[in-house]
């Protein structure tokens, strides 16, 4: 059984913003799959079945993104799930829109919902998925950037940075993270890193 949390904020305010990103991957591998999300224990949304013939739990946490591992740590202990199991798709401010990276194991690099998941867990040996947002012009404005609606030209690009994440899902669990990692973790023009908040 493999576990898929796409991290974002319950609620129509936040239903369209940065920060949701990861709710939107789970939403489109649910569709896709047609798998149905239910509210259940754990404050979480579930929508369990098979992706890619491969068994998986889509997840999405309601507690707000800061306190993501409040719902995936005690879910995780219930299943008596091994961490390598767990697949957390994410936004990522250090990444220009429309990049994707997959990353085993690390630090949280500054988001609040890897360093919750991380403290739920006791660990920070899970996938990641990490999909670039861009950054503001300072770190002042942070926290409004990620709780901002995408702007226009991103929703004109999100369908198909939507479809390379759940690509990047399907290829991690049916080939597994090093092949996903070769194929994704390409670096163009268009998925070169941000340079530094200044």
């Amino acid at each position: 059984m493999k576990i898929i949390a796409g991290l974002g904020n319950p609620g129509d305010r936040y239903l369209f913003t940065r920060h949701n990103l990861g709710f939107m991957v789970a939403d489109r591998l649910a569709l896709t799959h047609n798998l149905q999300f239910r509210r259940k224990k754990f404050d979480a949304l579930f929508a369990e079945g098979a992706v890619s013939g491969v068994s998986v739990i889509l997840l999405k946490p309601q507690t707000f993104m800061n306190l993501s591992g409040t719902a995936i740590g005690p879910l995780m202990r219930f299943l008596k799930t091994d961490p390598g199991d767990l697949v957390v798709v994410h936004d990522d401010l250090d990444l220009p829109f429309g990049s994707i990276r997959i990353k085993d194991g690390g630090g949280d690099g500054g988001h609040k919902g890897l360093q919750s998941i991380i403290e739920g867990l006791g660990t920070d040996a899970f996938l990641r998925l990490r999909l670039g947002i861009g950054k503001p012009a300072t770190k002042d404005l942070v926290e409004a950037y990620v709780l901002e609606p995408f702007g226009k030209e991103e929703v004109e690009q999100l369908s198909g940075v939507l479809e390379r994440a759940c690509s990047a899902v399907m290829e991690i669990l049916t080939v597994g993270s090093r092949s996903a990692m070769n194929k994704f973790n390409v670096r163009g023009e268009d998925q070169k890193t941000s340079e530094p908040i200044s």
